[in-house]
């Protein structure tokens, strides 16, 4: 949001698309796979406590966003939300609107992929379980892939707002739009993909883990 690059998203929505994938996906995934978690309670505990006390309102609203339904909702209504032409359409003419969509899109990526890839194991923590992980991310994927293939096979043009302001290159409409469309549903639904096969590995994994830990605890048992 800070380069050039910033600059080509507001007069190409194939560019913009790009940027929300970037926001939306693959910022908030490579965040949340580094398990930044040990570092944030480490900076938590710095925190005074009367500061701890008042932030604990956020805790509570944070613990409502991640209920499964809720950020499953959260995330993929915000896309349809800043995709509807006529909220488009004032999105990309007023700035204050812009940064609210592009920062709702970050903020709201990085609780989602958090929810998804939390390291914490289901079987002794609160953390979301890895069967209802995967179905989050499989409704994730097909409500997006509804939204891309309408914007690819779509006749009109959607979001003539780029009409309006001039387009950075010469490129035709009707191609800015079908890239854009593509965009929208092909790498988030490889990225959704990529999320349940991961969760399958650790699902895997730490069952092996605690049936061995398991088959210990009885041997020294008897």
């Amino acid at each position: 949001m800070q380069t050039r690059f910033d600059y080509y998203a507001q007069y190409m929505f194939f560019v913009h698309r790009g940027q929300h994938l970037i926001l939306h996906h693959i910022g908030p995934i490579l965040i949340a796979l580094s398990n930044p978690l040990p570092v944030m309670r480490f900076w938590f505990e710095k925190i005074r406590p009367g500061w701890r006390r008042a932030l604990r309102p956020l805790g509570w609203v944070y613990q409502v966003l991640q209920q499964p339904f809720i950020a499953l909702f959260l995330f993929v209504g915000l896309i349809y939300f800043w995709l509807w032409p006529s909220i488009h359409f004032d999105a990309m003419l007023s700035r204050e609107l812009y940064w609210v969509m592009n920062w709702s899109m970050l903020l709201d990526g990085l609780l989602f992929w958090w929810l998804i890839f939390d390291p914490r194991p289901p079987a002794i923590t609160s953390s979301l379980g890895y069967g209802r992980r995967m179905l989050v991310l499989a409704a994730a994927g097909v409500l997006q892939m509804f939204l891309g293939a309408w914007i690819v096979f779509s006749r009109d043009m959607v979001y003539d707002v780029y009409e309006v302001c001039g387009r950075a290159w010469p490129l035709d409409p009707e191609v800015d739009q079908l890239l854009g469309g593509m965009l929208t549903y092909i790498p988030p639904a490889m990225m959704s993909i990529l999320g349940i096969l991961l969760m399958l590995r650790r699902a895997m994994h730490q069952d092996g883990k605690y049936t061995n830990q398991s088959k210990q605890l009885e041997e020294t048992a008897s």
